[in-house]
């Protein structure tokens, strides 16, 4: 932890500065993890080693497959206890449901066949359809009841800045659970127990482009063809088709999943951006006011004077982005990612502020920085001609692990809470923008007008657990 400065002075923040440790167990002190849990970059970096991350994105990020073969037996430990089939048995017990935890599946002529019972799993059935079947158990989730892949994929959804799934694929011997298909997502495979041979097609098909994958002999050869062992690593880009299956001699093969990057494009962040930038400059151009040609409508064919005049629009929207004198709001992707995303990890309660509350002298820094982001919005319910703007700031705190990917809504009031955040006036701004960016400050530096300004600033971010004072 930094000492105290005894004169004032402003640090920088790296965008991946480690958060700050929480207290654990010995126990869990003395884990035998391979991965490194110091920030957000260096968890990727040891998840993909030996390759570097600068040449992970360059050459293999959303254009082709990753296969990383690992000959360390810690690695493979470590693989093998973040899910063990003992740990299926034993989260039975916590009242799993069909569909909503668990999937039993079956690939049979080239289509998958659920079967699924109704209601709670019982372990016992299960276990006998497994075996009975020769299905495979896909169990959604298990970052909900599973604390070491509750803190990998907070820090992969700090890294990534988007949400991170994953599921979990048990599958007998000489058995495949799924058909031919493929995900909208980035994919991540860590193959925890025995072995499974996968087959990738198309992996150049262009991000998830719409196609349909009717049967295999419909989408040819597999262009790789790979053998994952425990311990090994495979990525594919969402778009390309895959199957897997457990080979001759393996008992039975576990694999997880981690999913990232849906709805993530640059398309989905103008259906964000766009409809509030239109709306402003509306408000401050006349032409765009102008009424459209009489009868427009009613004709069949927009025509051409149509097409150019709104390019024209389009364009003058463009200039200001690109010269910067419209600033972008993509408030949505924003809020949905904090709503739903994992709260940070950790074996404590955050709901309410630890440690000496700040006064002007002392010297502060932002908790949980990853976890927050800064909004600049309407002020809700405002019935003034003139929209006033305020500022924002949510985080995630308070968000509940269990209802994780889940497709869960929140109740009303964690919602209500959540939605409105912490509200500021948008003279508050530079301030918040020059915590987020400094590694310490102290509190009396901060870029506002009084003093009283400075001090609420910091009690309020306090008082959410998103300021420590060091």
């Amino acid at each position: 932890m930094p000492k105290k400065s005894k004169t004032p002075s402003v640090k920088r923040r790296s965008a991946d500065q480690e958060q700050p440790a929480v207290k654990r167990s010995k126990e869990e002190q003395s884990d035998t993890s391979t991965l490194c849990f110091q920030s957000p970059a260096t968890l990727f970096e040891s998840l993909i080693q030996p390759m570097g991350t600068d040449q992970f994105f360059s050459e293999y990020w959303e254009k082709k497959p990753l296969h990383l073969q690992r000959s360390d037996p810690g690695t493979a430990l470590y693989y093998q206890s973040l899910f063990q089939l003992c740990d299926l048995q034993s989260l039975c017990s916590q009242g799993l449901e069909y569909y909503r935890d668990i999937n039993v599946v079956r690939c049979v002529n080239g289509k998958k066949k659920l079967l699924n019972k109704e209601g709670r799993v019982k372990h016992s059935v299960l276990n006998k359809i497994m075996s009975q079947n020769k299905a495979t158990v896909q169990y959604h989730q298990p970052q909900r009841f599973k604390d070491e892949l509750w803190r990998i994929q907070e820090k992969l959804e700090c890294f990534f800045g988007a949400l991170v799934g994953s599921n979990i694929y048990i599958t007998p011997e000489e058995s495949q659970g799924l058909p031919p298909h493929y995900d909208d997502v980035e994919v991540f495979i860590l193959q925890l127990e025995g072995q499974k041979h996968w087959h990738l097609y198309n992996p150049t098909v262009p991000l998830a482009a719409e196609y349909s994958v009717q049967s295999e002999d419909s989408i040819g050869i597999p262009t790789h063809d790979i053998i994952l062992k425990a311990g090994d690593l495979l990525y594919f880009p969402r778009g390309t088709i895959h199957q897997a299956r457990t080979p001759a001699g393996v008992n039975c093969s576990i694999h997880l999943t981690l999913s990232t990057y849906q709805r993530m494009s640059w398309g989905d962040l103008l259906l964000d951006a766009f409809p509030s930038l239109l709306c402003d400059r509306s408000r401050r151009e006349v032409s765009f006011r102008e009424g459209m040609p009489r009868r427009l409508l009613l004709s069949s064919s927009e025509g051409l004077h149509t097409n150019k005049r709104l390019a024209a629009c389009l364009r003058s929207l463009a200039d200001e982005m690109e010269t910067g004198m419209q600033e972008l709001g993509f408030t949505h992707m924003k809020r949905d990612f904090i709503m739903n995303r994992l709260p940070p990890y950790c074996q404590q309660q955050l709901s309410s502020p630890s440690g000496k509350s700040p006064a002007l002298k002392d010297t502060v820094i932002l908790t949980f920085n990853d976890h927050m982001v800064i909004t600049v919005e309407p002020r809700p319910q405002s019935t003034d001609d003139a929209t006033e703007l305020v500022v924002f700031v949510l985080h995630s705190l308070k968000n509940q692990r269990e209802g994780h990917m889940m497709g869960d809504s929140c109740d009303d009031q964690e919602e209500r809470s959540i939605s409105t955040g912490l509200q500021f006036p948008l003279s508050y701004l530079q301030a918040l923008r020059q915590l987020q960016l400094a590694e310490q400050l102290v509190v009396a530096q901060l870029q506002l007008p009084t003093q009283e300004d400075k001090l609420n600033l910091a009690l309020a971010l306090w008082s959410e657990n998103l300021l420590r004072v060091l």
